[in-house]
């Protein structure tokens, strides 16, 4: 699985991803820290990375187009979580999620729970 950590998130979610092993990149790495959510987007889908993010609006935009895919990641309430905290949620949740993200989903990560959505999001 590959990974594109948006802005929302610090690149050490990102440096700690690459240290387990992924392929992840920031969107800093890029230069895209002011691109829009649309060529985020892009940007995933031209790649095949999931985004994560703590940033609700990828979810919408998803939803929104009725897209299948790029798979999407989102932390919520988790503005207060250090990026540690971040990646060891990741990494000790992706084993189990790999399917749905391979698949096309929405991961929503809180502080008690994991819910999974499938895309495209019906109405």
């Amino acid at each position: 699985m590959k990974f594109l950590i948006d802005n929302a998130l610090s690149p050490d979610v990102a440096e700690g991803l690459r240290e387990a092993g992924y392929d992840v990149a920031h969107i800093r790495d890029y230069g895209m820290q002011s691109a829009e959510d649309e060529e985020i987007l892009e940007l995933a889908l031209k790649e095949d990375r999931i985004i994560v993010s703590a940033d609700t609006d990828f979810g919408t935009l998803l939803a929104l187009y009725q897209k299948t895919k790029p798979s999407f990641i989102l932390f919520r309430q988790s503005f207060h979580r250090r990026p540690s905290e971040q990646i060891l949620l990741l990494t000790d949740n992706l084993p189990s999620l790999t399917e749905y993200l391979e698949n096309g989903a929405i991961i929503v990560i809180e502080d008690t729970r994991v819910r999974i959505r499938i895309l495209p999001i019906s109405n």
